[in-house]
Parts: structure tokens; C-alpha cells; sequence
């Protein structure tokens, strides 16, 4: 067993679970799919459920998969700001730098350069990546450990007070459906662009006030990356991050009853139940990795996570599907599965290309 993990030390499971992470987003959860629908038992048809979105109320799998990446987010910046905390000024231009990275990149993955607009979609992933990084990064270098627990309660609590106790005009309070929900009514007056319909139409999937319990997100990852840079023992903490995991959890569930867990309204207990899985792949892959060693697995793992956001950008240029075509056409209509392979050559694609720039030391920072 290795020795508890220092400030200056890298935690190797870090990219590995942020790359397992991107790894359902480049191919693999359609990819999945596929082969789950060539098995075709019930077991398999259940499994599959597993990598779509719940439609409103509930959490799959797949559900977990964006929450899971702002939990990352909040992860890294321990490690990433500690080292500029005595130069204030440094530290802020570096975090309003990669705001503005992300939030731009977010909007020219939305279409700005087509300059329609009145039909761009101004909200996102990348954007939320954005706006929760740079609240969570100003919350960490101002608060301490005591100061960010109370401030995601404090998050989680004051949102279940306004989606319950504040109507829509017209409406009645504690509306959550889909077209009576107050987030949704707000993104319908805020929000410049268009509402698309398939982000639920009624108002947007990373909209105004759901962004507000995402930061609760971030602040549960800066948490835990605080237990993994302490003095603590490694066992004890794969021990408090898998009973800090399996607790949310269970309170989210909980809470449900009361405040049901919607990923599209990133509700608090929706915060709770995926922080908390969050927290059990953490210590999983913690356990794994840093403290028993075994680290050979995790290496196509590490080759996403080191650059994520890279191929969460690239995807939408680069042609993989045309490379998979132009290299197992062949293969594919031969094997009589012509779908699942060339899905697989999809995929395949992605992760040369990320290991030739790995393998180079390129590594894309926003």
C-alpha cells in the first residue's frame, strides 16, 4: 500500500475517472447500445435503459454522466489554483481566462460563427463548465473546508425554497412538470436565442437557475479532492469517500419523496444522488489506481481524461464517422454487423487520435 498521497503528488485516478467519464460521451454509450440490442434478452434491454437520459423524474446511468464531469471540475481546482493562491491577481486572470475559453468554445460548438442570432442556442455544457469553474474557483480560494459545506447546503436549500415556495405567474408554486416549472418559465423571459425543442422545449437544459445547484456540483468534487490531499490514511479515505457517497445518495433518494431527483432542473436531491455516485466511483477508482497500484487498465482512461474537453471539440470537426467508414467498410459488411463495427471503428478513431497526442505530450489547457 502506498503512502497517503501529498499536495504535490498527482493523483493518477483523477484522469482516469474523468476520462471514463468521456469515454460514454465520444461513442461508447451508442456503441453499447448496439451490442446490448444484438444480445436482445430482457436483461440486456434493461441495461441499455441504462445509457439514455430519464425523461423527466428518476436517474440512470447516463444521467450521471455531465454531473459527474463538473464533479471533476470542482476535483482539479485544489490542485490546479493552491500553487497561485499568493498571487491574486495572477490567480483571477487565469480563472476569468478559462471562463471566457469555455463559455466562447461553448457558443462556437452552438453555431455563433453562422452569426444567426436569433436561432443560437446561448446556453450549454461547456458554458455551465464555464460558469461553475470560475464560482467554484472564487468559492475555494475565499472559503474554507467548514465555509464550502455551508455554502452547498446553503445552495441546495435556498433552490428547494425558490422551486417550492415561488409560483410562475399564473402558475402555482412547487410546479415542477415540464411545462409549469419556474426554471423553465425564467430561461422563456431571459434567455436570448431560441428555446430548442430538443432541450424539453420549454425552457433549457443547462438554462438560468438550474445552473445555480450545479455549482453545488463543483463544491462536492473541491471537497473531496480536499480529504484526498490530506494527511488522512489512504484506506480511510477510500473508507469516508465511499460512506460520503453511499450517504448522498441515500438522502437524495430520500428527498425525492418531497423534491424529486430531475436531471433537466438539476434538482438538490438530483445534486445529492449524483454527487454521490460521483463520490463512489472516486473512491473506486482511488482504491484502484494510487492505493493498490493497478494502473495499466485505467491507461486508455488516462488518455481521454488528460484531454477532454479536446475531444468533446474535436468530435464536432473532425469526421471520425468517415474514417470509420474509409477504414472498416469492409470488415463491417463482412461480419454481418455492420452497424456495431463501424460504431466501434467510430470510437476506435477517437482514441488513436488521442493517444497520437498523448504520446506527443499535447495537451490542450483552456
Amino acid at each position: 500500500m502506498t503512502n497517503p498521497s501529498t499536495p504535490s503528488q498527482r493523483i493518477l485516478s483523477l484522469d482516469a475517472l474523468r476520462g471514463f467519464d468521456m469515454f460514454w460521451i465520444i461513442g461508447a454509450d451508442v456503441l453499447a447500445s448496439s451490442v446490448l440490442g444484438l444480445v436482445g434478452t430482457e436483461s440486456a434491454k434493461r441495461l441499455a435503459s441504462q445509457l439514455e437520459h430519464v425523461p423527466w423524474e428518476g436517474f440512470h446511468f447516463y444521467d450521471l454522466v455531465f454531473p459527474l464531469f463538473l464533479f471533476m471540475v470542482g476535483c482539479s481546482l485544489p490542485y490546479s489554483l493552491e500553487k497561485h493562491r499568493q498571487s491574486p491577481s495572477a490567480v483571477y486572470l487565469r480563472i476569468a481566462r478559462r471562463v471566457v475559453a469555455l463559455v466562447l468554445l461553448g457558443l462556437i460548438a452552438n453555431g455563433m460563427l453562422k452569426f444567426e442570432w436569433d436561432n443560437l442556442r446561448y446556453p450549454g455544457v461547456l458554458q455551465r463548465i464555464g460558469i461553475c469553474y470560475g464560482i467554484g474557483a472564487i468559492l475555494y480560494l475565499k472559503l474554507d473546508i467548514k465555509g464550502l459545506s455551508i455554502g452547498m447546503i446553503a445552495i441546495l436549500l435556498s433552490y428547494w425554497a425558490l422551486l417550492r415556495f415561488v409560483p410562475t405567474p399564473g402558475g402555482d408554486a412547487g410546479d415542477l412538470s415540464i411545462e409549469g416549472n419556474l426554471c423553465g418559465w425564467v430561461d422563456r423571459q431571459l434567455l436570448p436565442g431560441k428555446i430548442m425543442p430538443q432541450f424539453y422545449g420549454y425552457g433549457d437544459n443547462e438554462g438560468i437557475l438550474s445552473t445555480i445547484p450545479a455549482v453545488a456540483t463543483v463544491i462536492s468534487g473541491i471537497l473531496a479532492a480536499s480529504l484526498l490531499r490530506s494527511g488522512m490514511g489512504n484506506s480511510l479515505k477510500v473508507f469516508a469517500l465511499a460512506a460520503a457517497g453511499f450517504s448522498s445518495v441515500a438522502l437524495g433518494l430520500l428527498w425525492h419523496g418531497w423534491f424529486p431527483v430531475i436531471k433537466i432542473l438539476w434538482t438538490s436531491s438530483f445534486v445529492l444522488v449524483s454527487s454521490g455516485w460521483s463520490l463512489v466511483l472516486l473512491a473506486a477508482f482511488y482504491a484502484i489506481i494510487d492505493v493498490i497500484g493497478l494502473r495499466r487498465w485505467s491507461i486508455p482512461f488516462v488518455i481521454i481524461g488528460v484531454n477532454a474537453i479536446t475531444i468533446y471539440i474535436a468530435q464536432r470537426f473532425i469526421d471520425f464517422s468517415h474514417m470509420s467508414r474509409y477504414f472498416f467498410s469492409g470488415a463491417a459488411r463482412i461480419s454481418g454487423y455492420e452497424t456495431t463495427v463501424l460504431l466501434a471503428g467510430v470510437l476506435l478513431c477517437k482514441l488513436l487520435f488521442l493517444w497520437f497526442l498523448y504520446s506527443k505530450k499535447v495537451f490542450l489547457r483552456v
